[in-house]
């Protein structure tokens, strides 16, 4: 019955999407269950991730079913960390959410679409069935276009618009290269197509669904050139909604690249170069953009870009090593793009704008906040010992190995590059003098809050920023569990071998 934790997280998140549809008028009912039950599901992932640290990956087949017959959901060390990770995130932007996001959104179902939108992410992670994982990707679309559209503003609408014909492309992609994968092999369970792909004789038609599927998942990843419709459309909802976008939905893409190519996909020699290729020139392109910008919002958005690079280059060397440094990125990006994101919202309702020229003077009226600030500012550019520092040794660790200084030269120009577009925030909007802004423009929101909505804006920042602490100073702990992720993707007959044991494979 243990194994039936897996799908705990899927069923909280689905009771409270309905609950709160029940609640959808009564305001304050909605944040206190959306805050409880993040709580709750946070502990809830949890016990999901020491359980398959302890006894290894753990499967559910949907009805008894055998596999590949039946609908098969596995957790493994990767699944269970990014379900973890969605947890975190996921209470922090609940909580951020309740004092960010103004009482007509609320009315119009923020909440029962937020969590709504939790249990698709949850669900593409824990899937072991490739059609399923469109099934909950579709959910994750459906979900982001209504939180990204709510409030019906222009330019709300104007963004939407791109990301829902992007993402719609992606799924009709995706659609079509699962169909050609189930006539070349006659099954979906992600297992059983391990086997049977890698017996197909007709390698260049696998090399074909396979590039199917790389630009599927590119384009839900967001990386170069396939990237364009996020810098367009991530800074136009409210800061909450950026929050969990910026910190989870790229991820998605990335996770479904990795989980694909090193369970189905193995060994193109091919592939693994035009990914690398892609992740070099998503770094420099993502890194240009930010440089170029002057909304605090579209900075971020353009480094959420450049840093994907980081993690599908560590795919693309294909390496133990190169992985973990992916995996222990993942871990840091995810942490770090979600408090980015709501730190951006705070700096909007101190200062009313979210213009860098049109900042300034912030550690001069709020030292203390600013002081918080820069934890998840310095945590991105990878200060030793913050934690964008350690994975950046591991990548460039993998790329000397490999004799690739392509790698190794994008990896450190992307690095310099971050390093100068946080350091102009810093000077611009922390450190220089304060600018005088139009009366219209300085409502000064802050500072009308009480004590408690301050509160929540204050705190889920403050969580996050203490995870990444422990991310950068407990790094010991963080590469351990990269290595035993990158180590399960390595050796993906463990993978296999939990799926058709009925999950009875205990292996850690």
């Amino acid at each position: 019955m243990m194994q039936q934790i897996i799908l705990y997280p899927l069923l909280l998140q689905l009771f409270l999407s309905i609950v709160l549809m029940f609640a959808w008028q009564r305001i304050s009912w909605q944040r206190v269950i959306s805050i409880v039950g993040g709580i709750v599901n946070l502990g809830i992932s949890a016990w999901l991730f020491m359980h398959i640290w302890n006894n290894g990956t753990q499967t559910v087949q949907a009805g008894n079913w055998e596999a590949p017959f039946g609908i098969t959901f596995v957790a493994d060390s990767l699944s269970a960390t990014l379900v973890l990770l969605t947890a975190i995130s996921g209470v922090a932007v609940s909580i951020f959410s309740a004092s960010s996001i103004v009482a007509a959104r609320l009315k119009f179902g923020y909440f029962p679409i937020f969590h709504f939108l939790l249990l698709g992410l949850n669900g593409a992670f824990l899937t072991g069935d490739i059609f399923n994982l469109y099934v909950w990707f579709e959910i994750i679309i459906i979900s982001s276009f209504v939180l990204i559209t709510l409030g019906g503003e222009k330019a709300q609408l104007e963004g939407a618009v791109k990301y829902f014909t992007m993402n719609i492309l992606a799924s009709m992609i995706f659609l079509t290269a699962i169909a050609v994968l189930y006539g070349l092999t006659g099954s979906l369970n992600m297992a059983d197509l391990a086997m049977k792909v890698a017996a197909i004789e007709n390698r260049g038609l696998v090399e074909i669904t396979a590039i199917l599927f790389l630009i599927a998942f590119g384009i839900k990843a967001a990386v170069f050139p396939l990237y364009f419709w996020l810098p367009a459309s991530y800074h136009t909802p409210p800061s909450a909604v950026s929050a969990i976008f910026g910190g989870l939905l790229t991820k998605v893409g990335v996770y479904a690249l990795l989980r694909v190519f090193t369970l189905i996909f193995v060994g193109d020699v091919f592939l693994q170069n035009t990914i690398i290729v892609m992740a070099i020139l998503t770094l420099i392109s993502g890194g240009v953009g930010a440089l170029i910008q002057t909304n605090l919002r579209k900075v971020f958005s353009y480094l959420i870009i450049c840093h994907i690079g980081y993690m599908i280059i560590g795919l693309g060397m294909y390496t133990e090593v190169a992985i973990a440094g992916t995996i222990f990125y993942l871990i840091h990006d995810i942490v770090v793009k979600t408090n980015l994101f709501m730190v951006g919202g705070l700096i909007y309702r101190i200062k009313g704008t979210t213009n860098i020229k049109s900042l300034g003077g912030l550690y001069s009226e709020y030292p203390r906040l600013s002081l918080l600030i820069a934890i998840p500012l310095f945590s991105l550019v990878g200060i030793p010992p913050l934690s964008g520092f350690w994975p950046k040794i591991s990548l460039i660790s993998a790329g000397f190995s490999l004799e690739n200084w392509w790698v190794i030269g994008a990896i450190l120009f992307a690095s310099l590059i971050t390093m100068v577009i946080i350091a102009r925030v810093w000077a611009n909007v922390v450190w220089k003098d304060k600018v005088e802004l139009p009366e219209r423009l300085n409502f000064r929101y802050f500072d009308k809050l009480n004590n408690i909505r301050k509160s929540q804006l204050i705190v889920p920042i403050v969580f996050l920023s203490l995870v990444s602490l422990y991310i950068g100073f407990g790094a010991e702990h963080i590469q351990q569990l990269s290595a035993r992720v990158a180590g399960e993707l390595m050796d993906n007959q463990q993978y296999i071998d939990a799926v058709f044991d009925n999950g009875q494979n205990t292996r850690p």
